[in-house]
């Protein structure tokens, strides 16, 4: 059952037998009437096998499921690979001391860099071949000298045989300098190592290049797979000696690496053991990853080297799994589980034969194979050992203390340093949490090293080991994740925390979108200073006008009277606001407008101010009604679609506006201005004045308060003439010309 809801029983204390992949006495699954119970439930705890099979964006905070997203950064052989590479960003310790060195074949870079390490590798197993090869014709050379006092002195060239026979074939031995190239290129690495080569170019490793590599892996070959012999002197057995000693200090993985330079290829994202093949050849390897160009450009191919010094039970290769929960990612908080298991081979360990059944452990592949029949008889028939086994033999063998002093706090540093370099690329979340299990090794020494992490490990009861401890841990699991979120101080079962972090602030991520916030400054203006009609600058002389012949210009249209368009709300208040300001005018009352004055069809303010005027005049008189005889304070003037002006009626451009026939009143009756026009004594009133208008020519400028050149009108209270509201629409439209320019910049 993969998802168990219980939204009205409270939480979990305690899983029943058959449910979460814990077996049950009768080992039966729920019903399907059971199931049909629940189909339609929230289900507040969920464990399933599968990272994909929920969506966790779509669950409830209350919701507790057993996996986090993106936690393939550690749970794959490529992600492993990759994140322990930044552990000197997390903490101060070195990933080469509990993870044997790994390359992705796929990577041009890293493939490189496993030519180099595969060739480095060979130099150091020539030193080792040379040093161990000293020791036996020493302890061969002692022993014979005990036995030549009985059987007489030895012959010439018969130390020479012996130390062949060792090797395993006859031949003659291998030039020296396959032992100094072997020094040298020893030495350039070292002195990489402490950044001793600094200001030295780099060059390639032996200092050989194209064939010379070959012919140095050819010699290699024969030395450690064949047995050639070789040429060495006294001399250089001490200096190898010397340089393995140097580079024991500085290469942690020099012991458990052996001399026959054997590395493991493992498919990246691949588990129980599958497509995992071991080689000592660097053609071989390379060959198989060529062989699929898809798998290299995918970089899924890992290469790693093999601990080829391993802890052995019996003369038998084992590792152990071990479990560890995590139940929050920050702050992070691991959780070890004191009970662990082994798993054996079937068959005896041996460098000469790399068959999966000498050195793969795992279940899944060793249970395809029989036991051999020269395993030792104290060896488990299942293959499967619990923790409690393995510390009762270390005892037997002598190492009582290498349990609690060596192996335990090993594998704890190697889980809190793997989840530390993965807490910023797993995808957290608060009501979660994941059980995982790693696989270890261990060397001569009981020095524990890190294979893999494996994400939702096996809880299948293949043996009586595992039928046992597979239950206990789920249990227990529940205990931390549900009971413990109630009491503190519950009881845990076997698991152990070992590691809280403090907890992180996570800054708030606001996107890659920039934002600038303020106010714009805008350009201070000039102050507007106010000039008479005569010195404008721009508009020259002004256009004599008087109030009678505005009102006439306002009522005069080609078209006739146009009725009043439908208003909105907002003009109706400004009709209200413009009656009130002509009322105030008829009072006497001096109105402020704002400095923008624009002239709309069917809208026309009561009073306008001129940029050549020195003071505000309203556009109305009060008038007399000739039909109901009732006067009225503002007149509002009945306004044509647009201002028609004209150039042609001045030789510099002066504008004239036509006459407008009507004016309209408050009580809504066409009455004549008041004021009757001021004409000269020579000129007759004309009945058409809108014909009189058009034959008149354009009158020349005149001064203010001086009479017209031919003496029909005087210079009244200074009005918006045509010339001035020209200028004011240019103004404005300038203006707004200049806005829109700056906006655009």
């Amino acid at each position: 059952m993969e998802a168990l809801g219980a939204p009205a029983f409270g939480p979990l204390r305690k899983p029943c037998p058959g449910t979460l992949g814990i077996p049950g006495p009768s080992h039966q699954p729920l019903s399907r009437g059971q199931s049909r119970l629940v189909r339609n439930q929230m289900p507040y705890f969920i464990w399933t096998n599968r990272r994909d099979a929920i969506d966790y964006r779509f669950l409830r905070k209350e919701q507790v499921m057993n996996h986090y997203a993106k936690a393939g950064s550690f749970t794959t052989k490529v992600g492993l690979c990759l994140n322990l590479r930044n552990l000197p960003w997390f903490d101060q310790a070195d990933a080469d001391t509990f993870f044997p060195r790994c390359y992705r074949l796929g990577a041009e870079d890293e493939k490189h860099a496993f030519i180099e390490d595969f060739w480095l590798t060979a130099a150091r197993s020539i030193l080792k071949v040379v040093v161990k090869r000293s020791w036996s014709s020493a302890a061969r050379g002692a022993g014979a000298a005990v036995a030549s006092g009985a059987q007489g002195p030895m012959k010439a060239g018969e130390s020479a045989e012996s130390l062949r026979g060792t090797g395993g074939k006859k031949g003659s031995p291998l030039p020296p300098q396959l032992i100094e190239a072997a020094l040298q290129a020893c030495e350039e690495h070292l002195s990489s190592l402490t950044h001793q080569d600094i200001d030295r170019e780099p060059e390639s490793p032996l200092g050989l290049r194209g064939a010379r590599r070959g012919d140095f892996l050819r010699a290699y070959y024969q030395v450690i797979h064949e047995g050639a012999l070789l040429d060495q002197l006294g001399s250089h057995v001490e200096q190898c000696k010397h340089v393995l000693q140097r580079l024991a200090e500085v290469l942690p993985q020099l012991e458990m690496e052996g001399d026959r330079n054997i590395w493991i290829v493992k498919p990246g994202a691949k588990s129980r053991g599958r497509g995992i093949t071991c080689m000592d050849r660097l053609e071989e390897m390379l060959k198989l990853v060529d062989c699929d160009p898809m798998i290299v450009k995918d970089g899924k191919w890992v290469v790693q080297k093999y601990i080829e010094r391993p802890l052995l039970i019996h003369g038998t290769k084992f590792d152990l799994r071990q479990w560890f929960l995590v139940t929050d990612w920050n702050p992070l908080t691991i959780w070890f589980y004191r009970d662990s298991y082994l798993r054996f081979c079937t068959q005896p360990f041996s460098l000469h034969n790399l068959d999966t059944s000498i050195h793969l452990c795992n279940n899944s592949i060793q249970r395809h194979y029989e036991n051999s029949l020269s395993r030792h008889p104290q060896l488990p028939p299942d293959n499967m050992w619990s923790s409690q086994q393995f510390q009762a033999h270390l005892q037997q063998a002598g190492a009582e203390g290498a349990w609690q002093e060596v192996i335990v706090p090993g594998m704890k540093a190697a889980i809190i340093h793997t989840m530390q370099t993965s807490q910023d690329v797993v995808e957290f979340r608060k009501s979660s949490f994941e059980l995982y299990g790693a696989d270890f090794m261990f060397g001569e020494n009981c020095q524990p090293w890190l294979i893999e992490i494996n994400a939702s490990p096996t809880m299948a009861a293949s043996t009586a080991v595992t039928s046992r401890l597979c239950t206990s841990v789920q249990e227990d699991t529940l205990r931390v994740v549900i009971d413990r979120k109630h009491d503190r101080s519950c009881h845990t079962g076997a698991f152990e925390l070992i590691y809280k972090q403090a907890a992180v602030d996570v800054p708030q991520y606001v996107g890659i979108s920039l934002l600038v916030e303020g106010s714009t400054v805008k350009k201070p203006r000039p102050a507007n200073h106010r000039l008479s009609p005569s010195a404008s600058p721009r508009m020259g002389p002004s256009v004599p006008s008087c109030l009678q012949h505005s009102q006439a210009l306002l009522q005069s249209s080609p078209r006739g009277p146009r009725p009043p368009a439908p208003v909105s709300g907002k003009e109706n208040r400004a009709r209200e606001l413009g009656a009130t300001n002509r009322a105030s005018a008829a009072a006497g009352i001096r109105l402020k407008l704002p400095s923008k004055v624009r002239a709309e069809p069917g809208k026309l303010p009561s009073t306008a101010t001129s940029p050549l005027a020195d003071k505000l005049v309203p556009l109305g008189q009060p008038r007399l009604c000739s039909k109901c005889s009732s006067q009225v304070p503002g007149p509002s003037p009945r306004v044509p679609p647009r201002l028609q002006l004209s150039k042609a009626n001045g030789p510099k451009g002066q504008l004239h506006m036509q006459d407008l026939h009507t004016l309209q009143l408050g009580c809504g009756h066409a009455a004549a201005p008041t004021r009757p026009p001021a004409c000269s004594p020579g000129k007759p009133s004309v009945p058409d004045r809108q014909a009189a208008l058009r034959e008149r020519p354009p009158a020349p400028p005149a001064r203010p308060g001086q009479q017209c050149a031919r003496g029909w009108l005087h210079r009244g209270p200074h009005l918006a003439s045509a010339p001035e509201l020209g200028a004011l629409h240019t103004a404005v439209g300038r203006r707004r010309k200049q806005k829109r320019d700056r906006m655009r910049r």
